[in-house]
């Protein structure tokens, strides 16, 4: 990866990792201990995604690399291998921040070459982790798509995404703008063993309800289900009936994959600390490849969609706006929670499936 020069005065630049094209910092503030940023410039930011790939979109913006929010499982540790930094407490802990985002962005977007697609963010890490609370690279970033009338996508975990809301809503009246929030399970004391940086699943789902509150639709990728530990009916139910609770448009599952060269060995490694038992039944599903098996794949996207039909909701399609029927809620005494649901105009949905 190349970077340009960094005006900044430096403090404890890496030359080993980036030469000197990098500004490093520490804050000694509790939301950042034990966090070093290595601030870039970067010279593109628009990024396709590979052919290969499993992804239902071309183009990414990626502000971040690394990522505070520490989930045990996460696909994109191996990405950091590709700077010489460490996949597993380092990716944690070690964030390259690309402080010229917006403004490559906006030229990128105007470039003849561009021809307006849709671009996907937070789809590697997390563009609301805790850094941009601090570096504030996402209005700029959502400003220079909507001044372009670009389409987009945001997939997060971070309750910070509601500070953007009024940007988001602008964009919304001029492109095609998709919001989804991560929530796989919502059994707390799971959440705080595998996602210890990121906001509790009921914050999350607070995000849910004020996107539809303010007319945005927002989905929610039910993801990762973890084998063996998330995946009983009891808890895809749970799970199922909080994400229509908070009035989302849609559930999307997807069962957990482990990606070798990082977030294999450390998921297996948590995995082993943690639920020593389930280390063998893990090494024969995952035996083959990445990927749990289709059967699977299969039974947890039925089952899921099996719930969400139940209360009212289905899998995301484009423009597709479903809330939870009174009267159903109703026959489960579960009245009060659909009245949060308020209905909202549909929104273009990032689906992972």
């Amino acid at each position: 990866m190349r970077w340009n020069n960094l005006s900044d005065t430096a403090a404890d630049a890496v030359p080993a990792l980036f030469g000197n094209d990098v500004v490093t910092r520490t804050f000694d503030t509790p939301e950042f201990r034990g966090i070093t940023f290595h601030e870039v410039r970067a010279r593109s930011i628009i990024n396709r995604v590979p052919g290969t790939s499993r992804m239902a979109f071309t183009w990414t913006v990626n502000p971040y690399r690394g990522c505070s929010h520490a989930c045990v499982y996460c696909f994109a540790r191996k990405s950091h291998s590709y700077l010489d930094l460490d996949t597993g407490a380092g990716f944690d802990s070690q964030i390259v921040v690309k402080v010229n985002a917006p403004q490559l962005l906006r030229r990128e977007l105007a470039a003849r070459r561009w021809t307006g697609e849709h671009i996907a963010m937070g789809t590697n890490v997390d563009t609301y982790q805790r850094a941009e609370g601090r570096y504030r690279l996402m209005p700029g970033i959502i400003s220079a798509l909507r001044d372009h009338a670009n389409p987009f996508s945001i997939l997060t975990k971070g309750t910070l995404i509601l500070r953007d809301l009024p940007l988001l809503r602008q964009a919304a009246d001029v492109t095609d703008v998709g919001i989804s929030v991560s929530v796989g399970f919502v059994d707390e004391s799971m959440w705080r063993s595998v996602e210890p940086g990121t906001p509790a699943p009921e914050r999350r789902l607070d995000v849910v309800r004020a996107m539809a509150e303010a007319g945005i639709g927002c989905g929610v990728l039910m993801a990762p289900v973890l084998p063996f530990l998330t995946d009983s009916p009891e808890q895809l139910r749970a799970t199922v009936r909080a994400v229509a609770a908070a009035g989302a448009t849609s559930v999307t599952p997807l069962a957990l994959h482990l990606r070798p060269g990082g977030a294999r060995e450390w998921y297996m490694s948590w995995l082993a600390r943690n639920h020593p038992e389930l280390v063998g039944r893990y090494r024969v599903m995952y035996g083959d490849g990445s990927y749990a098996p289709r059967w699977y794949q299969r039974r947890i996207t039925g089952l899921v969609h099996e719930l969400a039909a139940q209360y009212g909701m289905g899998p995301a399609r484009p423009g597709e706006h479903r809330r939870i029927p009174d009267e159903a809620a109703a026959s489960r005494g579960e009245a009060a929670a659909a009245s949060r649901a308020p209905e909202a105009p549909g929104a273009s949905q990032l689906t992972l499936l």
